[in-house]
C-alpha cells in the first residue's frame, strides 16, 4: 500500500460499508420474520460486503478485485434489463455507479494505493 487512500476509493468503500450494513440488519429481521434460507443468504453477503469494505479501507487489493467483479456483474444485469425493457432510468443509473465505481478503484491514484 502506498500513500494516502485516494477520495474515490474512500466513497467506493464507505458504499460497500453501508450497504453490507443493510444487508446484515435486513438479513437479521428477516431470520427473525421467519425469511428461511434466503435471509440467511442476505446475512452473509452483508457480512461478505463488510469485509471487502473493510479490504478496500486497508488498501487490500482482493478487495479491489471482488468489488471490480461485482461492479461488472451489475453493470452487465443493467445492460441485460435495459436490453430486456426494464425500468430503463434505473438501470441506466445502475450501470453509470458500476462504471465510476470501476473508474475510482482504477485510477492512477487507486492503483498506486493497492500496489
Amino acid at each position: 500500500m502506498a500513500g494516502e487512500r485516494p477520495v474515490g476509493v474512500t466513497i467506493v468503500a464507505v458504499i460497500a460499508w453501508i450497504i453490507g450494513a443493510i444487508q446484515i440488519v435486513g438479513g437479521i429481521l428477516a431470520i427473525i420474520a421467519g425469511g428461511g434460507f434466503p435471509a440467511w443468504i442476505v446475512l452473509i453477503v452483508g457480512i461478505i460486503t463488510i469485509a471487502v469494505s473493510l479490504g478496500l479501507f486497508r488498501g487490500n487489493n482482493t478487495a479491489r478485485i471482488i468489488m471490480a467483479v461485482v461492479f461488472v456483474i451489475n453493470l452487465l444485469l443493467a445492460i441485460w434489463a435495459i436490453i430486456m425493457g426494464v425500468d430503463f432510468w434505473d438501470q441506466v443509473v445502475a450501470g453509470l455507479l458500476a462504471v465510476v465505481g470501476l473508474v475510482f478503484l482504477y485510477s492512477r491514484k487507486a492503483s498506486a494505493f493497492f500496489s
